[in-house]
């Protein structure tokens, strides 16, 4: 059996390591590549450079950032995704307040404190308990020294200004799987519901346990979910 090409797209800060687990433990069924999230400071930009790497049909799988980037992507080549699985992301646009909360976050890197920012941040991405967990934690903190201030600043502003995907949501007609955390506190399981009624083709999948970082928290499930997704398993 031919392998599926498999774009995974991580989220705000992070890198190849937040799949790990996934691209260790998928390799026989899907060609997997991780996208560069660091590189352009607007969801086209990154969709387009996405787009010219990649092969003519392959599935795509975003958390967070990098679900805004799927969107984007669908938005720009339906016809080229065969699959579409999306972690612990919204179809909203940025709020006005969390916009403010970015442009903050931009002032304090711009001046130095990019440093200060992502222990600040890492309450709100994973389970309570997983704040005790050295792997976790250590993963995450990793991801951002990799990141770095500059490419934080280009992924804010990228964020912020991303369109709402709601109306495209029902031109979606993939197979689609819908994964949340638990306590997921950023993009909770009723925002991540409204992502799923909205495609026609979706299975929506609640994981416990687990906050914000779903394949980096519970990585045994996540990836048995996008196993089952590449497979086919999954009926809307």
């Amino acid at each position: 059996m031919s392998k599926i090409p498999l774009l995974l797209c991580p989220g705000l800060l992070n890198d190849h390591e937040l799949w790990g687990h996934q691209t260790d433990s998928l390799d026989d069924i899907a060609d997997m590549r991780v996208a560069d999230m660091t590189v352009a400071d607007s969801l086209s930009g990154l969709a387009e450079r996405e787009l010219a790497r990649a092969p003519e049909r392959f599935a795509l799988c975003g958390l967070s950032m990098g679900g805004y980037l799927a969107f984007e992507m669908m938005r720009l080549a339906p016809e080229r995704v065969v699959r579409l699985a999306l972690f612990d992301t919204t179809a909203r646009p940025d709020a006005p307040e969390a916009s403010e909360r970015r442009r903050d976050l931009i002032g304090v890197a711009e001046r130095g404190g990019f440093s200060r920012i992502v222990p600040q941040l890492l309450s709100a991405l994973v389970h309570p308990s997983h704040l005790k967990d050295a792997r976790i934690c250590t993963a995450a903190l990793t991801m951002a020294e990799r990141v770095g201030a500059k490419a934080f600043v280009r992924q804010q502003t990228a964020i912020m200004n991303r369109p709402d995907s709601r109306p495209g949501l029902g031109s979606i007609a993939v197979p689609t799987l819908v994964v949340c955390g638990r306590q997921d506190s950023l993009t909770p399981p009723q925002v991540m519901a409204e992502i799923a009624a909205g495609i026609p083709s979706a299975a929506f999948v609640v994981v416990e346990d687990c906050g914000h970082l779903t394949p980096l928290e519970q990585p045994v499930a996540a990836t048995a979910l996008l196993r089952y997704w590449l497979m086919g398993r999954f009926t809307s």
